[in-house]
């Protein structure tokens, strides 16, 4: 996965949280859509993840490729 698709699939996921939010705030979500809003903010912390990976890799002279997603568990899991 390359900069760009990666940069798509934030986007992709960054609307889908608007709209989840949005259901949230008029007070029409479902457990479901919660369920998924805590989804997409695990795949919204594992993506941006990997474009810092590859944001490191490639200031250090590395290959981005090199690069791979992380596991929720893992990225949740980070100490900030």
């Amino acid at each position: 996965m390359d900069d760009n698709q990666v940069h798509e699939s934030i986007e992709r996921l960054v609307a889908e949280e608007h709209e989840l939010w949005k259901l949230e705030g008029d007070g029409r979500a479902t457990n479901a859509d919660r369920q998924r809003l805590q989804e997409v903010k695990v795949a919204l912390d594992r993506y941006w993840d990997l474009l810092r990976q590859r944001r490191a890799h490639e200031e250090f002279g590395l290959d981005p490729n090199d690069t791979e997603e992380r596991s929720a568990n893992v990225v949740e899991h980070y100490q900030q």
